[in-house]
């Protein structure tokens, strides 16, 4: 995927598939809510996911909670479709973990 800024009607449009997913402060985040005895085990796959792709998010963990930044830094700190595919990836192991977006 080549890294340049997505649109912000590209960008309206990947949210649409996203769940929990918004823009702050130019990244794309995310939070998810997760029994804290699979927290372990969805950063494991999130590490590996990260290194599997060559681009990582800022995590934050707090309890049960598990929180996303992504922007690529690569093309100037901006969100582009390696961030939005990351995400999806992010979401979908959250999933497969038991962790829901928060607020849901």
């Amino acid at each position: 995927m080549a890294a340049t800024p997505l649109t912000d009607a590209e960008l309206v449009r990947a949210l649409t598939g996203l769940p929990g997913w918004s823009v702050r402060d130019g990244k794309l985040t995310a939070a998810f809510k997760a029994d804290r005895s699979a927290v372990p085990g969805l950063y494991a796959a999130v590490a590996t996911a990260e290194d599997e792709a060559d681009h990582h998010a800022e995590v934050t963990i707090l309890y049960g909670t598990i929180g996303f930044a992504l922007n690529t830094h690569d093309a100037g700190d901006v969100i582009t479709a390696l961030d939005t595919a990351m995400a999806a990836r992010l979401t979908a192991l959250a999933a497969e973990h038991g962790a829901r977006p928060v607020g849901e």
